[in-house]
């Protein structure tokens, strides 16, 4: 990437971070989440918004890097694949209050992060290094959603 591409760099981070701040202020976790069964590794909540964040930063970087050298190809379609699962997860988990639903969504995006990683391997290996420590996160995240299905039935 180059100074011509700074502005596309700039969108996709700003219009990522924002999305996910914006969905998130949208389904702000509340009494029914606070008084759910939560496994025993759930982190405090302070550190979810400082996560995301960093996630979202990572991810805006890897999609603009891919929309500049890979448009027309599955690279960037996969990229906004997993962004619309991303987006859906936090108002079907805490705004409809559906741990299974929001598991199905969950498997879904982790799959195409993981499908995002393949195709970006060979093609632009720093963007399939950008979405490790997501695919991580989101990794843990499924932990945390199937416990809180499994210890809340509905």
């Amino acid at each position: 990437m180059n100074k011509s591409h700074a502005p596309t760099l700039i969108l996709f981070v700003v219009l990522t971070v924002a999305g996910g701040s914006l969905i998130g202020y949208a389904s702000i976790p509340g009494p029914w989440y606070q008084e759910l069964q939560k496994p025993a590794l759930n982190p405090p909540n302070w550190i979810f918004g400082p996560v995301w964040t960093t996630l979202y930063v990572l991810i805006g970087i890897a999609g603009a890097r891919v929309f500049i050298r890979e448009r027309g190809t599955w690279l960037p379609k996969t990229w906004f694949i997993q962004m619309a699962l991303n987006f859906a997860w936090s108002p079907v988990f805490f705004s409809l209050h559906r741990p299974d639903l929001s598991l199905v969504i969950l498997a879904f995006m982790l799959i195409a992060i993981l499908c995002f990683i393949a195709l970006a391997w060979d093609r632009d290996r720093p963007s399939a290094l950008l979405f490790l420590p997501y695919a991580a996160w989101v990794s843990f995240a499924g932990y945390l959603n199937a416990a809180i299905w499994w210890l809340n039935p509905l």
